[in-house]
Order: structure tokens, then C-alpha cells, then sequence
């Protein structure tokens, strides 16, 4: 039996209507509010195991969307750049901001977390698609992996 090609295509799976101070994400606060409005209302969101999400971004940072990429364990994701942004190029993204919870509550980057942020960057500038921030949504805080000075 001969195999057949396969057509793939983009779907929205819902519509999320943005309020009006939210349409822009270029901060960590605005990025960490994106996550509690929008992210931990799906039906994908486990608040007891690890969540990570892209933000994409077109290039006046408005938001176009988001895709959960993985859902891990208590203390763990599995992150490859390949499903971070296979979904960006397919809605030419200009730019993308990573988060990700941590079910201890603490908000501190891990060094897993340090180095596949990095790893995300070089991919993203070999994509030119550009990594704005990582942010670690902790309970009632989160950090920015950019402010903290991992970014290069």
C-alpha cells in the first residue's frame, strides 16, 4: 500500500480577545499577566506540574498568540527549539517571549532553565525570530530571565 502525502495547516483552536492594555507585551509584568489571564484558564494548564508557553509577537509586540509546548512533571519540562518554534514560523512571529511556571512557587531561574534559554536564543537568531525574555511565574511573582542578566 502506497503512503499518502499529508496537508498540514494552522488552526486557532479558540479566540482569545486581548483587553486593550494586554494587546502589547513588552515587559515581564505585562508578559506574567498575559499567563494568569489567559494561560492558566485553558483546559491544558496543570498548576502542579511544569507549563511551558510561547508567546508570539509580531513586530510591534502585540500579541498574536500562544502555544503550550510542553507540559512536564513537578520539577521538570522537555523543551526542544524545534516545537518552540515550528508554530512561530508558521505565523511568521517577529518575536517570542518563553514562560513557564514552577508548581514550588519559587520564581528563581534553575540552570536547566538558564541553558535552554540560551539555547533558544542562538536558535532564534539563526531563525531571526527573536527571544525577548523568559519568565518563571512563581506564586504571586514571577522573574525575568532577561532582567537578571542571561540574556547576551
Amino acid at each position: 500500500m502506497k503512503s499518502q502525502p499529508k496537508e498540514y495547516k494552522v488552526v486557532a483552536l479558540r479566540e482569545c480577545p486581548l483587553p486593550e492594555d494586554m494587546q502589547i507585551c513588552d515587559t515581564p509584568e505585562r508578559a506574567a499577566d498575559y499567563w494568569n489571564t489567559h494561560v492558566v484558564t485553558t483546559p491544558n494548564f496543570n498548576s502542579e506540574c511544569e507549563c511551558f508557553v510561547v508567546l508570539f509577537l509580531n513586530t510591534r509586540r502585540r500579541v498574536k498568540g500562544h502555544h503550550f509546548v510542553s507540559i512536564g512533571t513537578l520539577d521538570t519540562l522537555l523543551v526542544h527549539p524545534r516545537e518552540v518554534f515550528k508554530t512561530a514560523i508558521a505565523i511568521s512571529a517577529s518575536a517570542i517571549v518563553l514562560l513557564h511556571n514552577h508548581p514550588s512557587g519559587q520564581s528563581e531561574p534553575s540552570e536547566a532553565d538558564i541553558k535552554i534559554t540560551r539555547d533558544l536564543i542562538r536558535a532564534g537568531q539563526l531563525l531571526k525570530i527573536e527571544v525577548l525574555d523568559h519568565v518563571i511565574i512563581g506564586a504571586n511573582r514571577h522573574s525575568s530571565l532577561k532582567s537578571l542578566g542571561y540574556f547576551f
